[in-house]
């Protein structure tokens, strides 16, 4: 072997020759550092031997190709005599510079120990506090929703901006995420394309100085919602919370209010599904934010309201409990609520179970005995019968979630599928009101609508609506405005739709139940107890035929006459004879009514979700 110059591959300045005369070195071993544009570099020899001369010393400024050092090839012979100790670079005498591996590395070690301040574990206090009353914590609930080992947490190691007044030590111990857990991660993703499943999950954390939203809290939410429209995932938000927080001091600004969360939360309305999860206290900014979702579930010691106890007293308006201000039979019975669940684990299964209806198809369902639905409706047309029973055996069995279930008990909401595929069921309720729409079930229809066409969900609607309510006392509701939307939503539907009359279709109730007409569905169908009409039957025979039956002086002949005019119009306005007309596209047997659906379904075209810019709260 020859003499072997080590020459510099950069310009820059010498800052630490690691080795000197007479040092073994060995290929790839450290020779020098060079400073270049205010990186170190490394100078490494290019092949085993001793270093015979240093060109260099530290300080100096040299050019590519610069000479640094000499290696001689003494090495050779000395390394075969054994003679020498281990070159420079050999196992156990690696250079001071090399970094150490794994966990004793200084750097990932802080890392490390930074994110495991926030976990549960290190945290036993908060949550054996948090299980005493019954309740998981967030990360309990994000790990219980999201699949196992996909999620990846934004902004885990940051803490609340009080540093002004207290401790970094104290802030990541007791601040962890500045109250709010959140990230990207697959929910369901063993059913469906991961593609479909990936999801944006955040959850206040109510250890946390109450789940109060703080100011980095609030950039958190702004960052995920930001990753959640431009990745068109889903957002589930666990809301738990006491609402905005006073007591940041690192903050700039004043008020607060050019805050971006609300608005660009409320913004991604109709452009991918938001679910909400309320459990305990939610109030102010937090319910403001749980108000914003597509759909709200909530625990049953759930009190959700705009105001919390302290905004309260604060406004001169009294002291109440917080279990005074929203508790869930007001919620639930209002509207507010689309869900109630036991506990925040059947929350998280309901949650996905929602989820599912918007990422997709199943291969595998289960179809219910159609034979069935040949009884759900009496032949007695004046006796009342439950349309669920309907629902639950049109579509697979197991698939049907009811939203809203308390609140416009005139209509019914549900997901369901057929045949796999996700579908919304709109439905009129014959035990209330006889199935006429009122104020409330306008609204809860009308937003159903919307729901379905913004996230692509094909709509099926149940009619059987002796029409819209009547009477003064309605009217004070505004019904007016109020049934009027859902012809406004309907008329501009871009999903699919069909319409089943189970019994009856009367006038613009019927009508608003269809889209506008019996010629808006895909398919206006019939069950062989459907009626049809501009107006109820016995209402139509009583003013229509005044004259005649008041000729008539005898009340047993006077109220036979009656039931024969409404018998006869019956007659005519029965499914087979409106079908006959054309009015309808068909009367069919119930038991097919699943084979028209997915027939129909099949043929039309998918609908891009995101079509609508928003969906209604109300």
């Amino acid at each position: 072997m020859t003499d072997v110059d080590v020459v510099t591959e950069l310009q820059g300045t010498i800052v630490e020759v690691t080795v000197e005369p007479g040092s073994a070195v060995r290929e790839g071993a450290l020779v020098a550092l060079i400073e270049s544009m205010k990186m170190h570099h490394e100078i490494v020899a290019p092949a085993d031997g001793v270093v015979s001369a240093i060109a260099v010393e530290v300080g100096a400024t040299l050019m590519i190709g610069d000479r640094v050092m000499t290696l001689g090839p003494a090495m050779v012979t000395a390394a075969a005599d054994g003679e020498l100790p281990p070159p420079v670079g050999s196992p156990g005498q690696e250079p001071a510079l090399t970094a150490p591996q794994g966990l004793e590395r200084p750097d990932l070690a802080e890392v490390v120990a930074r994110h495991a301040a926030g976990s549960d574990e290190q945290r036993p206090e908060a949550v054996t506090k948090r299980h005493g009353k019954g309740k998981r914590t967030a990360r309990e609930n994000v790990a219980d929703l999201v699949d196992s080992g996909s999620f990846v947490e934004y902004g885990p190691t940051v803490v609340a901006a009080q540093r002004k007044r207290r401790e970094l030590t104290d802030l990541i111990a007791n601040t962890p995420g500045d109250g709010l857990v959140g990230g990207v991660g697959d929910v369901n993703g063993e059913l469906f394309d991961p593609n479909r499943s990936k999801t944006v999950v955040m959850s206040y954390d109510y250890t946390v100085l109450a789940g109060t939203q703080g100011f980095q809290n609030h950039r958190k939410k702004d960052r995920l919602i930001e990753v959640a429209e431009q990745l068109r995932t889903p957002i589930v938000f666990f809301t738990e919370g006491g609402g905005g927080r006073p007591g940041d001091t690192d903050a700039p600004g004043v008020s607060g209010l050019d805050c971006l969360a609300f608005w660009w939360f409320a913004e991604l309305s109709g452009t991918v599904p938001i679910v909400g999860i309320a459990s305990g206290y939610c109030f102010a900014g937090n319910a403001a934010i749980l108000g914003c979702c597509d759909v709200v579930i909530a625990t049953e010691d759930s009190n959700i309201g705009m105001g919390g106890p302290a905004m309260i007293e604060g406004g001169g308006l009294g002291v109440f409990s917080p279990k005074d201000v929203g508790p869930i039979d007001v919620q639930r019975s209002n509207g507010v609520i689309d869900i109630v669940v036991a506990d925040e684990a059947e929350a998280v299964a309901v949650a996905k179970q929602y989820l599912s209806y918007f990422q997709g198809s199943t291969d595998e369902w289960v179809a219910p005995d159609q034979t069935k639905l040949r009884d759900v409706v009496p032949l007695d047309r004046l006796r009342a019968y439950d349309i669920r029973d309907a629902i639950t055996g049109m579509f697979d069995e197991g698939s049907v979630l009811e939203l809203r279930r308390e609140f416009g008990a005139g209509m019914v909401t549900s997901l369901a599928r057929i045949e796999g595929r996700p579908v919304g069921v709109l439905a009129n309720n014959p035990k209330h009101l006889g199935g006429a729409i009122d104020s409330d079930g306008s609204d809860k229809a009308a937003r159903f609508m919307q729901l379905c066409d913004a996230h692509g969900l094909p709509l099926i609607t149940l009619c059987d609506t002796p029409g819209m309510m009547v009477g003064p006392d309605i009217e004070e509701t505004a019904l007016v405005r109020h049934c009027s939307r859902l012809f406004v939503t309907g008329a501009n539907l871009s999903v699919p739709t069909i319409t089943v009359v189970t019994r009856k279709a009367y006038g613009l109730g019927a009508q608003a139940m269809m889209g506008g007409s019996t010629k808006a569905p895909l398919a206006c169908l019939a069950w062989p107890t459907g009626e049809f009409g501009g107006m109820g039957l016995e209402g139509a025979v009583r003013l229509g035929y005044r004259k005649e039956l008041e000729a008539v002086t005898d009340d047993a002949e006077r109220e036979a006459l009656f039931q024969q005019m409404v018998d006869r119009m019956y007659e005519h306005g029965k499914a087979v004879s409106v079908a006959s007309y054309f009015e309808i596209d068909d009367a069919i047997d119930p038991a097919d009514t699943r084979r028209w659906i997915s027939t129909l379904l099949t043929a039309a075209p998918p609908t891009a979700a995101g079509s609508r810019s928003n969906i209604d709260t109300w």
